[in-house]
């Protein structure tokens, strides 16, 4: 089958358009004939090598870690899913990625598409809607009527985590620039601040919940807006000071996405409902160039929404 694979670290030069085997289902997988993937931080990140003392694995490795597409094979041990059967998931993080034609997943991480949503809104998903959902309710404990501070709200967490702040009944206040203003109104945004124009330590007070996707002196702003001794700052991108923590007497959690089946299909309820949308920024094909392209534009930190990867015609 057709992939996109690096061979050693390094710059998006290395991404390398390649034949590997097809994957086997073990006995708790199924085998996905991918119709669509999609781009992360995590992708790129990994290829530079940023993460290779967290996983030290082998090469050839195939990045990836998102997938929508239909079952074409189950393992001996699965029976809850058939062939056919249309599914998302966010794969276990594994160096068996989904810049590829077939992907193996777990049968417990699938979820079910929604008949309305299409494979490349559904690829969109998991990752980037399940860091959201585990940063909003699992550690940020929202509740109807809190007020939520989501940092980058147009870009791929902060578009799902608009949306279900949303539907749980916040207060939501997000920061982006001025031409993305539209959009996150759109999404249910009730206060919009132009982080260019716009200092929000001297507009916001007294915040529940902070999501943080910036890391650096937004993450340590955040402690100045967040409310004492009750608010909650999640950040999904890095530590913050621990006598900052201290001081503020706050509850804050530096998060990695743990992938989950039983969430996605949450997820996926409120997307047949209409409550959540994958907003779609850019689309490319699975080949050396496009995964190439859509590397650049993710490294820009400046993609609106999700980056899709559509696999085969």
């Amino acid at each position: 089958m057709k992939a996109v694979i690096i061979e050693e670290y390094g710059g998006k030069e290395k991404l390398k358009e390649t034949e590997v085997p097809m994957p086997i289902a073990k006995e708790h997988q199924v085998v996905v004939k991918e119709k669509a993937t999609s781009i992360n931080p995590i992708d790129w990140k990994l290829r530079e090598g940023y993460l290779e003392k967290m996983m030290p694995w082998e090469f050839p490795i195939i990045l990836g870690w998102d997938v929508a597409g239909e079952i074409v094979e189950v393992g001996s041990e699965v029976t809850d899913w058939k062939v056919g059967d249309r599914v998302f998931a966010r794969p276990d993080t594994t160096r068996f990625g989904t810049y590829a034609e077939y992907t193996a997943v777990d049968d417990n991480l699938l979820a079910y598409i929604p008949g309305t949503i299409s494979f490349e809104e559904a690829a969109a998903a998991p990752l980037a809607g399940l860091t959201a959902w585990q940063a909003v309710f699992d550690y940020g404990k929202l509740a109807a009527g809190e007020k939520i501070l989501i940092h980058a709200g147009s870009g791929g967490v902060g578009t799902y985590a608009i949306q279900l702040a949303k539907s749980k009944g916040a207060f939501v206040i997000s920061t982006a620039s001025e031409n993305n203003r539209e959009l996150l109104l759109s999404l249910g945004v009730d206060q919009f601040i132009d982080y260019k124009n716009e200092d929000f330590t001297k507009i916001l007070s007294d915040i529940d919940v902070v999501i943080d996707t910036m890391g650096g002196e937004i993450l340590k702003n955040s402690f100045k807006v967040v409310k004492p001794h009750t608010g909650r700052v999640i950040s999904i991108v890095a530590e913050a000071d621990k006598e900052l923590i201290e001081n503020t007497d706050v509850a804050f959690h530096n998060i990695w996405l743990e992938p989950n089946g039983k969430q996605l299909t949450e997820l996926a309820k409120l997307m047949e409902q209409g409550k959540v949308k994958s907003i779609i920024g850019a689309t490319y094909p699975l080949s050396e160039k496009g995964i190439y392209e859509a590397h650049a534009m993710s490294e820009t930190h400046h993609a609106v929404g999700k980056i899709v990867i559509k696999v085969g015609g």
